[in-house]
């Protein structure tokens, strides 16, 4: 990986690869007509969930992604960007010609920043301190900055209705303090932004509920998983759609600069999760039933463990039970409910969401396709 950006190729979805150095690359639409060119749009935490996502939905788009991170992973395409350098980023976003971010890089360990305080200060570093640099550094060129929050800037207040968007944040840890500093910082300095809050992210990539609960009721005879903690599941794949369903609207705004509408209008904060509600427990159980209906469990390979469990009546599938939150302690209180009213982006973007055992299905189809590749 070369940590140098004007080394860096970019991958369009023709798969034809344009040097920074390339007096042919596209230029940007704020230097000049808008029409046939697409938006320069820099993805931060490329390597994650959601960025993995979004590698996926470039591939059919018209617009130019730079994929970046600070980890490597090997097969794929990334630049070395290190979101707590403020000048790192100016110094990308001018040579890169940089129109829009999507930032997808955050401290999600959520335990670990409750009982160290150095993680505790490196989650506020990442989570509040440098979407603040990357909102400062689109203020600067007049672009557009879309923010990936989360549910856990609510869950101190008990509450049973969806939470909306101008519902006051009472974070009960660390780490939804820091998003909503995050949150906080990108509306003080001006820029235009989309902030969403997501809850319960599962995909193919990565470490995630769904990919735990798939390999343990495959491996274990019988689980415990809390039924009193009840939100709504989110497929990154899903999520990655409704940021391009954005990213589209907002082209359309560059248009309208030219009639004197200069600030993105849609400037805010929305919500996004898959539609439905249901607890860890349900999620559990879905995955289960989904992954036997599909047949994920008969593939696995002779040296992995059966998913079955010896009973008086024969063999059976893995026994998974409800529990409370209390039988496993945690340093940080969760969110008891935290759905997400999603009215406001369904209506002001026009995206469609997909119900939570659709998007399930999918995401697990993909899994159970790729088993051994």
């Amino acid at each position: 990986m070369n940590s140098e950006p004007n080394n860096t190729h970019i991958k369009k979805a023709d798969s034809k690869e344009y040097s920074v150095e390339d007096s042919t690359q596209p230029k940007s639409p704020f230097k000049g007509d808008l029409e046939g060119l697409g938006l320069k749009i820099l993805v931060t935490g490329a390597n994650g969930q959601l960025g993995n996502e979004m590698r996926i939905v470039a591939r059919s788009s018209a617009d130019t992604y730079i994929f970046t991170d600070v980890n490597e992973v090997e097969g794929q395409e990334t630049t070395y960007l290190d979101i707590t350098d403020l000048e790192a980023i100016r110094k990308m976003v001018k040579e890169q010609n940089v129109d829009a971010i999507v930032n997808c890089a955050a401290w999600t360990n959520v335990d670990a920043c409750e009982t160290d305080e150095k993680l505790a200060a490196l989650a506020e570093r990442l989570n509040a301190d440098a979407p603040a640099n990357l909102a400062q550094a689109m203020k600067e060129v007049d672009g557009l900055l879309i923010q990936i929050s989360t549910d856990y800037v609510f869950g101190k207040e008990p509450y049973n209705t969806p939470c909306k968007e101008d519902q006051q944040g009472t974070p009960t840890g660390v780490y939804g303090t820091t998003k909503l500093h995050g949150e906080q910082a990108i509306m003080a300095s001006g820029c235009q932004h989309i902030i969403i809050r997501t809850a319960w992210l599962y995909s193919e990539f990565g470490k995630n509920f769904c990919k735990t609960m798939l390999n343990l009721t495959a491996t274990k005879p019988s689980l415990k998983v809390v039924f009193d903690q009840c939100g709504t599941p989110t497929y990154a794949l899903d999520l990655a759609n409704a940021i391009t369903t954005i990213i589209e609207d907002y082209k359309k705004h560059l248009n309208l600069r030219r009639a004197g509408e200069y600030l993105y209008p849609k400037t805010g904060i929305y919500h996004f999760s898959n539609e439905g509600v249901c607890s860890w427990y349900d999620f559990t159980k879905m995955i289960q039933q989904i992954a036997l209906e599909l047949g994920y469990y008969d593939n696995r390979t002779p040296q992995e463990p059966l998913p079955l469990r010896e009973t008086g009546e024969g063999l059976s599938l893995c026994d998974i039970q409800p529990c409370h939150s209390n039988e496993f302690p945690s340093p940080v209180t969760r969110p008891a409910y935290s759905v997400l009213d999603k009215t406001k982006i369904k209506e002001t973007f026009g995206v469609k969401v997909p119900y939570w055992t659709d998007s399930l299905k999918k995401c697990i189809t993909n899994i159970h396709m790729n088993q051994g590749v």
